[in-house]
């Protein structure tokens, strides 16, 4: 696997609370989104980034472990492992929201995708992205969990309603907000095509119109990372940006 990210604080805020890692050797990666007062978003985000790299590190070169929720004999041995890490996060975090002030009601948005031989095993929680870029076109492979999907799915809704809904920008699913979390891995096949993970500070300012032609015109990664952030400053830039590309 070969990755490279880039994150910004943006033009108007003053801490970046997004996170980003990857880790060739075992093939992870992984970008969140923290949320809270007091710096406690840019905590969250840490924590859940540290606490999946952890368990995923760990699972990947010993059998010395305990899977703390159970298995899911329906799934990999992959997609049980991400699974894992994501409760194990989710836990972390809300953990560490309990214990101190400042950090109450802290949680954090997720993308986490492990890359094997021609699979990749994936999930999200919140409103951080993964695409795969294939063919000259982008196509979104996560579903957000936010009201605007779901209100979007109800009949007679239009698009200029979306667009001026109250709760259009609030999540139905983050890490950290509660001791338990339900989260859907998915597989997918995966030989030449590459991956953006990224935060809403892109993905909201740039199309996937955009993020593929990025991908086409530029061979090497850092190049397509630094004209995706770029881009995102200069058309909006109101919020953190972070964007991580993978390939194989």
């Amino acid at each position: 696997m070969e990755a490279f990210g880039l994150t910004h604080v943006g033009n108007v805020r003053s801490s970046n609370e997004d996170g980003m890692i990857w880790d060739e050797a075992i093939g992870f990666a992984a970008v969140a989104d923290g949320m809270g007062g007091h710096q406690a978003g840019e905590v969250a985000s840490r924590l859940a980034l540290d606490a999946l790299h952890h368990f995923l590190g760990k699972s990947a070169t010993t059998t010395d472990f305990t899977w703390p929720f159970g298995i899911n004999p329906a799934k990999s041995l992959t997609a049980n492992r991400l699974m894992t890490a994501l409760k194990i996060a989710n836990r972390r975090v809300f953990r560490e929201s309990e214990g101190a002030p400042d950090y109450v009601g802290m949680g954090t948005t997720i993308v986490a995708v492990l890359v094997e031989e021609g699979r990749i095993t994936f999930a999200s929680v919140g409103d951080s992205r993964i695409y795969m870029v294939s063919d000259g076109a982008a196509r979104q492979l996560t579903v957000d969990d936010s009201w605007l999907v779901m209100l979007s799915k109800e009949p007679g809704i239009t698009a200029e309603a979306l667009r001026i809904h109250p709760m259009r920008n609030v999540l139905t699913n983050v890490l950290g907000a509660k001791p338990d979390i339900d989260v859907e891995v998915q597989e997918a096949a995966f030989g030449t095509e590459t991956l953006l993970l990224s935060s809403d500070g892109l993905h909201n300012s740039v199309p996937p119109e955009f993020i593929a032609s990025a991908v086409v015109a530029q061979p090497r990664l850092r190049d397509v990372a630094d004209e995706l952030v770029r881009a995102a400053l200069e058309r909006d830039g109101k919020d953190n940006i972070t964007a991580l590309l993978v390939r194989r």
